[in-house]
């Protein structure tokens, strides 16, 4: 069996982060097929076309992290109907120079995590309308829109809540078969 390489990348810097519970939660239960690991999009400088002939260092790891990188999952709150500005600027690091984008092809999926019940669907897709650009084939279905989160982990940042459990699963076997799916053997 094929194992991919996939990054994931939280669009929340916050130490105790709903999000960052999600997306550890996630790989804890992948299936053997994917191996995921967490991208740090901390350090990233504004993105800025200026230092494009010189990049910082940590673009240049990040950059090639991507690239490297079968697909990508995004796990993201909302800010203001969007996504954090720390999440777009990463996108933007990633996608050049112009021509260079690392995110190209990169089969990927959404989860968007929200102590509210609207489950962060404004920043889900507006997250959408940008992979589109970056020629990202994104999972449609199923659609992944947390919300409630603060209301699923104990102490230890365990998932407690069995049909949010039973349902990520389903996400991301799910998210297994479209990078099967998505990318040439």
């Amino acid at each position: 069996m094929k194992t991919y390489n996939i990054a994931v990348c939280v669009g929340s810097l916050r130490q105790a982060s709903l999000n960052k519970k999600v997306a550890h939660a996630l790989i804890a239960m992948a299936p053997q097929s994917l191996e995921l690991h967490v991208v740090d999009i901390s350090q990233l400088a504004l993105y800025n076309e200026d230092l494009d002939q010189s990049p910082p260092p940590e673009w240049a790891a990040f950059r090639k992290e991507i690239r490297e990188s079968d697909g990508i999952l995004f796990v993201t709150p909302e800010y203001n109907r969007s996504i954090p500005s720390v999440l777009k600027n990463a996108i933007d690091v990633g996608s050049r120079p112009y021509g260079q984008s690392t995110w190209d092809g990169k089969p990927a999926a959404i989860v968007s995590v929200s102590p509210s019940s609207i489950g962060g669907f404004g920043a889900n897709h507006h997250l959408r309308q940008a992979l589109v650009f970056l020629n990202m084939p994104a999972m449609q279905q199923p659609e992944a829109y947390i919300g409630n989160a603060g209301e699923l982990f104990d102490r230890n940042d365990q998932l407690v809540k069995e049909s949010t459990r039973k349902f990520l699963n389903g996400f991301i076997d799910a998210f297994a078969a479209w990078v099967a799916k998505n990318l040439p053997d």
